[in-house]
């Protein structure tokens, strides 16, 4: 691995145990190992909730720029007009 920097962390007994094991079960070869992949995908998560906020606040905007809302009883009799017939 290219340019790998050595970090202290601390853990709670819980998480170190469970680091522990997954290397010794083989699943890792290295609890440094655990720590990237849980990185990664807390990289992931980190990015996919970034793309969401900004789908979420673009779909705000389409919002309040198409105009004036209806009253919600307007809405709900128009609705019960066209399919009560």
């Amino acid at each position: 691995m290219a340019h790998a920097q050595p970090v202290t962390i601390s853990l709670t007994p819980e998480m170190a145990a469970m680091v522990r094991r997954k290397v010794e079960d083989g699943e890792y070869t290295s609890v440094s190992e655990v720590v990237r992949e849980a990185l990664r995908d807390w990289s992931r998560k980190q990015s996919a909730e970034q793309q969401e906020l900004h789908e979420l606040r673009a779909l705000l905007n389409e919002a309040a720029g198409s105009g004036p809302g209806e009253d919600g009883a307007t809405v709900f009799a128009r609705l019960r007009a066209r399919y009560s017939e």
